[in-house]
């Protein structure tokens, strides 16, 4: 008799433990709203948190959020806060040093991502002169919107401008006199 009761008391107890984990709510996925507002500070802060609690693979989406903010209040600051912004995704493993590094030179840099290395012109830059006039085009466009929209640095964005005409003079130069590719 005794067992028996025991029996009863140990069943009611796990049919009050299953109801209990039947009516408790499961982990909740983090939202993943991108920041809004007009405040960098504010909107930095937000990504940071929403990216260090599983929001990562929308990074992309949150960095250009964090651009388009950043245009309606221009600031020469504004270069430091993304730089520090994507020093922070480094250490928190979200990029790479290289991949922070290319980000931050292709929307607030004078030099450009999309023409680098170590390789022959000749060779390498010549036959496809117009996808990499093209891809450097495609980078002024991200530089604009950095330096000026963002950073409201005219000066820099100039030079950006400046090279992109230079390097197309040089590769127009240089693969002419490489001569035909065969």
């Amino acid at each position: 008799m005794n067992s028996c009761k025991t029996t009863k008391t140990a069943l009611a107890l796990l049919l009050a433990g299953s109801v209990t984990a039947c009516n408790s709510t499961p982990p909740r996925e983090p939202a993943c709203n991108l920041p809004q507002g007009t405040n960098l500070d504010q909107a930095l802060a937000a990504a940071r948190f929403d990216l260090g609690v599983g929001c990562e693979d929308q990074f992309d989406a949150y960095f250009e959020r964090l651009l388009s903010i950043a245009e309606g209040d221009p600031q020469s600051d504004n270069k430091a806060k993304f730089s520090d912004f994507l020093l922070w995704a480094n250490n928190e493993g979200l990029l790479s040093k290289l991949q922070a590094r290319l980000l931050y030179t292709r929307y607030f840099g004078v030099k450009y991502t999309s023409m680098q290395g170590d390789y022959s012109v000749c060779s390498e830059a010549c036959p496809k002169k117009s996808q990499v006039l093209r891809d450097m085009q495609n980078e002024l466009g991200d530089k604009e919107q950095g330096l000026l929209k963002v950073a409201a640095d005219r000066r820099s964005f100039q030079r950006a401008h400046q090279l992109l005409q230079e390097t197309e003079l040089v590769l127009e130069a240089t693969c002419t006199s490489c001569g035909p590719l065969e």
